[in-house]
């Protein structure tokens, strides 16, 4: 199951490497919702603790993650895992109403055709 969120990057640390053949990256964007500032943290894994390079703090970004758990020792865990991160689109892209100039006028009829032509119809 994969979410989508939109936020300012407020933090990006540096990739970790937890074995020889596994490395994680964290950062952390901001929401604020209702009042209510959030600090969400993601994580990037392997080859994607790269995606993040291209984004400055303080820049809106788009988020796309998975959310996994796991349990160890009786103790339990959640992550936001990212997958991909972009600079987000414009919500609002309602087309701009038409002007005055954009609809045709009487002047603006084609010329009539002339009855020598060799069309059908």
């Amino acid at each position: 199951m994969s979410f989508e969120i939109t936020g300012r990057l407020h933090k990006k640390f540096d990739t970790e490497n937890k074995t020889d053949t596994f490395q994680a990256r964290e950062f952390v964007i901001v929401i604020d919702n209702s009042g209510y500032t959030n600090y969400i943290k993601f994580q990037l894994v392997q080859d994607r603790c790269a995606l993040i390079d291209a984004f400055e703090e303080g820049q809106d970004i788009k988020v796309h993650f998975d959310l996994r758990g796991r349990e160890w020792n009786d103790k339990y865990f959640t992550n936001l895992n990212a997958w991909r991160i972009e600079a987000p689109q414009a919500e609002n892209t309602a087309a701009t109403p038409p002007t005055a100039e954009a609809f045709p006028t009487a002047t603006d009829e084609p010329p009539a055709v002339a009855e020598d032509d060799d069309l059908p119809f």
